[in-house]
Parts: C-alpha cells; sequence; structure tokens
C-alpha cells in the first residue's frame, strides 16, 4: 500500500475534491436526509463549494493524486469523504488525525461533528477512532434560503495541542 501524504488544499485541488465529494455525498446522504437537501446540492454545486472551501480544506494524497479530503471550520470537523478507491486504506484516519491536530490549534480542547443518523458506516468508522456519540441533534444544512435541518448524531472528541 502506497504512503499517504497529508497537506493543505489549493485552489487547484478543488475539482479533485469535488470528484470525491459528490458520489461520497451522495453515498452517505441519499435516503437519509430530507429530500430538499438532495435537490440543493447537484453535482454541479459541488467544484464551487470546494473551490469556496479551500482555506479550510486539508487533502491527503496517494502516489501524488488527491484520494480523500476534509474540511476543519473552528472545532468543527465539516466534511470527510475518500475516494471510493482508498476506502480502508487509512485515508481516513490520516485526514480525521489531522483535523484533530487543526482543532486543536485552532484552540479548542475538543472537536465535534455531525453524521447523518443512517449513515452507519461513517458512524462505526468515527467510534473506532474514539469520538462519541452525544446522541441526536437537527444539524442546520446550510441553504441559500435558509438552513435545513437534517436528523443526525453529534460526535465529539477530546483534542490536544
Amino acid at each position: 500500500m502506497a504512503p499517504v501524504a497529508v497537506r493543505r488544499a489549493t485552489p487547484e485541488d478543488a475539482p479533485a475534491v469535488a470528484r470525491i465529494w459528490y458520489p461520497g455525498w451522495c453515498d452517505a446522504h441519499l435516503g437519509n436526509v430530507p429530500q430538499q437537501l438532495v435537490d440543493a446540492r447537484p453535482e454541479a454545486t459541488f467544484e464551487p463549494r470546494a473551490l469556496e472551501h479551500v482555506q479550510h480544506t486539508t487533502v491527503a494524497t496517494v502516489d501524488g493524486e488527491v484520494a480523500g479530503f476534509v474540511m476543519v471550520v473552528g472545532d468543527e470537523v465539516e466534511q470527510v469523504y475518500v475516494s471510493a478507491g482508498h476506502r480502508g486504506s487509512g485515508v481516513a484516519q490520516a485526514l480525521l488525525a489531522a483535523a484533530e491536530e487543526e482543532v486543536a490549534a485552532n484552540g479548542h480542547s475538543s472537536a465535534w461533528l455531525a453524521v447523518v443518523a443512517g449513515n452507519a458506516r461513517a458512524r462505526r468508522f468515527y467510534e473506532r477512532q474514539g469520538w462519541t456519540d452525544e446522541g441526536l441533534f437537527d444539524h442546520q444544512a446550510p441553504h441559500p434560503d435558509g438552513p435545513i435541518p437534517v436528523p443526525a448524531h453529534r460526535y465529539t472528541k477530546a483534542v490536544h495541542s
């Protein structure tokens, strides 16, 4: 297995991030979120969103190719996605460790993230990584017409600088 390298994203990474983000988002969300959110997230919106959030993005590369990414804002780990071909290869663990380090570097003692209630695979992954499920809440997914409430589990983990 090739080594995983982690680095800050650049604007040039936005197309690769979008190619991972959209199918990963579909895998995790279709059937698990309100239709209003699905309608608000067509494939064409992912590359502009990736570019808009590049300053919050860290990518993992394998053999020079972007294999996954994570977005961190303050104490929240907002997005963690790995390409289908790299799932189970250690990319997700490397990204999550980088995110935890970034949250600590941002001056926070704990990190949090939201996982849609029906995404059992992701929930198991976070629990294996030492995250604690604090229960259900309505995550407010951003939308131009106002946030869309999405049933999700809030996970937290203590982080140290």
